[in-house]
């Protein structure tokens, strides 16, 4: 059991962000396409937090021309440059998959004042 914590220990990032499920988030992604690299923001709602530790997920949600997007990020992934917190949310549920089936306005989450 120790050797697996040793291993563990230097893939998790040191300054992780803070955020929680109804957060809107802007993640930038380091994207490589042939030689080159690039970082592409994605922007939306946080619907989910999965597992913890090594293995840790996180979902962003956004509407993009009508179309709903979703994009699952390991939090740990060397690809995912940063997290920034655009505006915190109030929920009252641990996953928001009930925003799938809102569009407009109703898929809205308050704002934490």
């Amino acid at each position: 059991m120790d050797a697996m914590k040793i291993i563990t220990e230097g893939m998790i990032k040191e300054n992780q962000p803070k955020f929680e499920v109804g957060d809107t988030v802007r993640v930038s992604v380091r994207i490589k396409e042939g030689e080159r690299e690039r970082i592409q923001a994605f922007e939306g709602t946080v619907i989910a937090k999965k597992h913890g530790g090594v293995a840790e997920t996180f979902t962003v949600r956004r509407s993009s021309y009508g179309v709903g997007v979703e994009r699952v990020f390991p939090v740990n992934s060397p690809f995912v440059e940063k997290v920034e917190v655009v505006r915190c949310g109030k929920v009252r549920r641990a996953k928001l998959f009930y925003l799938r089936s809102r569009t407009g306005k109703a898929a809205k989450v308050k704002e934490q004042i």
